[in-house]
């Protein structure tokens, strides 16, 4: 008989700790009734741009909406290539192609699953031979880590390209003393539920330091309006955070960098137990992960009985990403640095997500790591 399944992702033992303040938080919003860009959105990007660094936090209503706005305002179209990683969620390329620019996938490092800055200036160099405009690049900081910006950002500069940063899986992290939302042309996030600082639905934030991309951004979310709703000057979309959303974040953000050090022992304790049985995720030198996944590296071929022996201890895992992007029926037609992103496609067959989160006890951890060493050891 197998074991009760803990949880994935526990949302309650959070929920738990700040129920009273983010109820009290909510009924002042109903109260108020100010539903829409309500006085909490404003506060909430305050605190936001002040814990980053950035000058401007420009709320939204989903990361998805936080990497579009920011490609509509820099004029993304049919013949114009971004350069983005396959080994990542969807929207990362989603957004480029919603817009009529083309995805170009670039291939990722095999320890920190960042894009590979070599792949990177194959990528453009292919791009230009092939008739396209390179203008962009989107670096994803993924789970929880930030990708290599003393690489990426000069190549971006000496090739005249702008740097979107796709940390939707990585807002407070810290890259070699600097929070991520000080890097690039922005810096993107999302406040999914589960990402390390999440919502109680779907939202987003873009950070820059530039003015004018940010009134144009604030622009673009309420479908291009200029001095009023009924003067647009641009085509934009709805893209506003619900105030109700703003004001669980804004309680959920008074807790976040506490959260942020238990989530880094919850690693650390990952780490020491399975480094005998698997290869732990690695972080880069100078650089603090969110650990918005805990996603470790097997052996060919030991996934599936591992994911088995794991559910028998009532123990959930994900896999991200099984498929990566270019292999995907939607993107697959999309270029790709050298015709083959060899890292990604072996990554993708060897990676498992475990249970991550501030709450995450030693006792359940023990409980997931003994199982793990009782299968692969």
């Amino acid at each position: 008989m197998s074991a009760p399944m803990m949880p994935f992702i526990d949302l309650a033992a959070q929920r738990a700790r700040i129920a009273d303040k983010v109820e009290t938080a909510v009924r002042r919003v109903i109260h108020h009734g100010a539903y829409i860009m309500g006085p909490e959105v404003f506060e909430l990007e305050k605190q936001l741009a002040a814990f980053c660094g950035a000058k401007h936090a420009i709320s939204c209503a989903s990361g998805t909406d936080a990497l579009t706005l920011v490609l509509l305002a820099k004029g993304v179209k049919p013949g114009v290539a971004v350069l983005c990683q396959s080994f990542t969620f969807a929207a990362t390329a989603e957004a480029v192609a919603l817009l009529g620019g083309t995805p170009f996938f670039v291939d990722v490092l095999p320890d920190t699953f960042n894009m590979d800055p070599a792949s990177l200036e194959a990528a453009i160099a292919e791009a230009r031979a092939q008739k396209l405009n390179p203008a962009g690049v989107i670096s994803v900081d993924l789970f929880g880590q930030p990708a290599d910006y003393d690489a990426i950002e000069p190549i971006c500069a000496r090739e005249g390209l702008w740097l979107l940063c796709d940390a939707a899986q990585a807002f407070g992290a810290t890259y070699r003393g600097r929070k991520l939302g000080a890097f690039g042309l922005a810096t993107t996030t999302s406040f999914f539920p589960a990402k390390p600082l999440g919502a109680y639905g779907d939202g987003g934030a873009i950070f820059t330091d530039d003015d004018e991309l940010a009134e144009v951004l604030r622009s673009l979310r309420v479908h291009g309006q200029g001095v009023d709703k009924y003067d647009n000057v641009r085509i934009g979309v709805t893209g506003r955070l619900d105030t109700i959303q703003a004001a669980v974040l804004l309680e959920k953000l008074a807790i976040f960098a506490n959260e942020i050090v238990a989530r880094d022992a919850v690693a650390a304790r990952y780490a020491q137990g399975l480094r005998e049985v698997a290869v732990p995720p690695v972080v880069a030198e100078g650089c603090e992960s969110v650990w918005a996944q805990y996603t470790i590296r097997l052996k060919p071929g030991q996934r599936d009985g591992l994911v088995a022996a794991l559910r028998e201890a009532g123990v959930p895992t994900a896999c991200y990403y099984p498929v990566p992007l270019h292999r995907q029926t939607a993107y697959r037609a999309y270029p790709c640095a050298g015709g083959a992103l060899k890292v990604t496609d072996q990554i993708a067959q060897e990676v498992l997500s475990l249970p991550m989160h501030p709450y995450l006890t030693a006792e359940a951890q023990d409980r997931i790591v003994d199982a793990a060493v009782k299968q692969l050891g």
